[in-house]
């Protein structure tokens, strides 16, 4: 059966702003479970570059707060490194900033709408939202330029943590912006993109050669932290084989499985998600087809002992 307990947040601290170089900034919110996000701040001479903004009203205002402190002046663009709500809800508290993104990243926020999530997270105070999906779509690779840094937008190449993740490189200082193609202390997330995706993402990352990733969630980290993420990966396929062959769900497979090693990371229920994306693919659906969202996380809910997911931001 499952060990699956929970995981125990403790005492929430406030985001942490890490100057990485000069005028290159990691904005870390702990604890980097559901809906809190990082975030990364260029900052020129009265002007800045975001990558992505937060999941409420009330996190993009401490956002912008600490941008202005450190870059006052226009906020020239925001880089979505993904469409999901954590990292976008709060575009729009930076216009008239440019948003920039992959065309499917502007495609999916539109589709998704403002959150609707009732009965599946802890209740949320999410303030206003209005949408602000990027108005510059690229397909595969776009420079963004704030003083003398120059941040290459690199698509990753295939559905992985979703179907338009793009990273952001800064060649000049070895820092690499993955969004949520890293969780760092938590566990991935998989279901609208590809678990065999991420494997080939997850190479593509350590060929940049990067000495600092900032992830999409968790403590600035290294190259190290791929290792242990193509282990889950590989983990998640394993256990998706099986299942198929024995010819049982998702959330029995997640039941009876020992995380083993993963257990000390947050989100633990997100290995049903993970589940049901493997065993998809594995029977034949493309890397990021379209999946049942709703079972799925319905299917997480039933994991977490019929309780909504712990969601703090």
């Amino acid at each position: 059966m499952s060990r699956h307990h929970g995981h125990d947040h403790g005492h929430i601290e406030p985001p942490e702003l890490i100057e990485i170089d000069t005028g290159v900034f990691a904005y870390i919110q702990p604890d980097g479970s559901w809906w809190i996000n990082n975030c990364g701040i260029l900052a020129g001479t009265g002007e800045s570059v975001l990558v992505d903004t937060c999941s409420t009203e009330r996190r993009t205002r401490l956002l912008l707060d600490t941008v202005n402190r450190v870059a006052p002046g226009p906020i020239r663009a925001v880089v979505n490194t993904h469409h999901h709500g954590d990292h976008t809800h709060g575009n729009w508290l930076t216009r008239p900033a440019a948003v920039i993104g992959h065309t499917r990243c502007r495609d999916s926020i539109l589709a998704a709408g403002l959150p609707h999530f009732e009965g599946v997270f802890s209740p949320v105070e999410w303030g206003d939202i209005e949408l602000e999906p990027p108005m510059v779509t690229f397909d595969e690779r776009i420079d963004v330029h704030v003083g003398d840094i120059r941040a290459e937008l690199h698509y990753i190449g295939t559905p992985a943590h979703t179907t338009n993740d793009v990273v952001v490189w800064i060649p000049d200082r070895r820092v690499l912006y993955t969004g949520d193609l890293v969780f760092n202390g938590g566990t991935p997330f998989m279901v609208m993109g590809s678990v065999t995706g991420s494997l080939t993402a997850l190479d593509r990352l350590s060929e940049f050669d990067a000495e600092v990733i900032v992830p999409g969630h968790g403590p600035v980290c290294d190259l190290s932290v791929i290792d242990r993420l193509r282990r889950y990966d590989r983990f998640v396929l394993d256990i998706a084989q099986q299942a198929i062959a024995d010819d049982v769900s998702a959330l029995e497979a997640a039941r009876d499985t020992d995380l083993g090693e993963f257990a000390e990371l947050t989100d633990a229920e997100r290995i049903v998600g993970n589940l049901h994306r493997a065993m998809f693919e594995l029977t034949g659906a493309e890397p990021g087809a379209a999946i049942d969202v709703v079972s799925a996380i319905r299917d997480m809910v039933a994991y977490n002992g019929g309780q909504p997911l712990t969601c703090l931001a």
